[in-house]
Formats: C-alpha cells, structure tokens, sequence
C-alpha cells in the first residue's frame, strides 16, 4: 500500500465523522433540505447537495492552502516542521482526542449568517448552494474544528499537501449529506430513518476516533518526544 493511502483514507473518515456530529448534522441537513426546495424538480434536493458540499470541499481546501502554504514560505518554519513535525504531532494528537471527547472545552467564534442571505442564496440553485457551502464550512463547531484542525491540518503539514488532504476530507464531508439528499428526494420517512441512524452511530464513532487519536498521540510522544520507545 502507498504510504500516502492511510492518510487519505483518514482523512476521509474524518471527514465523515465530521459531518455526522450533531452541529454539522443539523446546518447540513437544515441547508440541504432548504436549497432542495428552491430547485424546482424531482433532483432538486441531490443537486443542491453536490452543490453545497463542493462549496464545503472548497472552503477547507483554501483553508488548508493558506496555512500549509503559509508555514512553508517561510524558511527557518518550513525548516523546524519537517524536523519536528514527528515530535508534534504526539501532543496535537491527544489535544485533538481530548476535545472530539469534550473532556476539554472549546469555545469557537460565532460567525453567523443572517436568514436574509440564506434566502438569497438559496434562490440562486447549484451556484447558491456551492456558495453557501463555502461560507457555512466556515462556522466551525468544537467537533469539527477539533477534526479538521487536529487532524487534517497536521496531515496536510506532514505531506506538504495543501490540496489532497483537504479534498479527501471535504468527500468525506460529502458522503452523509449527498446520502441525505438522495433519501429526501424519494421521501422524508426514509430520509428521517437516515439521520436517526446517523445520530446513534455518531457517539460510539466519536469515541473511538478519540481513543484511537490519543492511544496513536502517546506512543509518537513516547517515541519521538520523550524517546522512550526504540
């Protein structure tokens, strides 16, 4: 297996962790549901899902550019990540499992949009949605800062990739929502039973990501930053 594929891969289960935790649910949900309707047929609803989630993918893929590409311009960061990186990732790690378990709390900035621009928005069909999607992936809940700050922006520094981890972690992002517009289009008691389903499975999912974040945190401090393991 190419030494790239685990980190995508995990890159996409985050993203799909991501977007099942309760406050993404509900925005995804609230917003597909709603750009759907403003589409005047049968797919209204699956396209303005793909569309929503491509403006997400977007979002977190400049997101991503800007701080890798950031870090990497300059020589004496560059230079410490690609040596460190190993030593960091330890204690990152177990931050992020600790937050994703809310053992300790995060409070994140409120950038909230107005009903207002979502009406407008949503009267503009696909490029409404792609654009909503980019300005919703904004508001970032603890859960999901946690994932993507924790997670993937540590990813993409380790493989100076600015575009792949990010892209992996927006379809991620996209499986649970695409899946929810394509139910709703066909009937909202299948689409309902969709979400219960998500939302039982999100706790225990949750959980284990965070076992697994930390348990891998502290065997790279132990080895790399403390050097206790050979």
């Amino acid at each position: 297996m190419d030494a790239l594929s685990i980190p995508l891969v995990s890159a996409v289960w985050f993203g799909i962790l991501t977007s099942i935790s309760p406050c993404p649910l509900a925005t995804n949900i609230a917003a597909t549901t709603y750009l759907g309707k403003q589409i005047e047929n049968r797919y209204g609803t699956l396209l303005a899902g793909i569309g929503y989630t491509f403006g997400r993918t977007l979002a977190y893929i400049a997101i991503c550019m800007l701080i890798v590409g950031g870090l990497f311009s300059i020589p004496g960061v560059s230079m410490f990540l690609q040596q460190q990186m190993n030593r960091i990732l330890g204690p990152v790690l177990i931050g992020a499992g600790l937050l994703i378990l809310g053992v300790v709390p995060l409070r994140m900035p409120n950038f909230g949009f107005s009903g207002d621009i979502t009406q407008r928005l949503g009267r503009q069909g696909v490029f409404g949605a792609i654009f909503l999607g980019f300005i919703f992936a904004l508001s970032f809940c603890p859960i999901s800062a946690a994932l993507f700050f924790g997670s993937v922006i540590p990813l993409a520094i380790n493989y100076q990739s600015g575009i792949l981890m990010p892209l992996f972690y927006g379809i991620g992002t996209a499986a649970p929502v695409i899946g929810f517009a394509l139910l709703l289009a066909f009937g909202t008691r299948y689409a309902a039973r969709f979400v219960r389903g998500l939302t039982a499975m999100e706790k225990h999912l949750r959980r284990l990501t965070a076992v697994v974040f930390i348990g891998i945190g502290i065997y790279f401090t132990l080895k790399y930053l403390l050097g206790v393991l050979q």
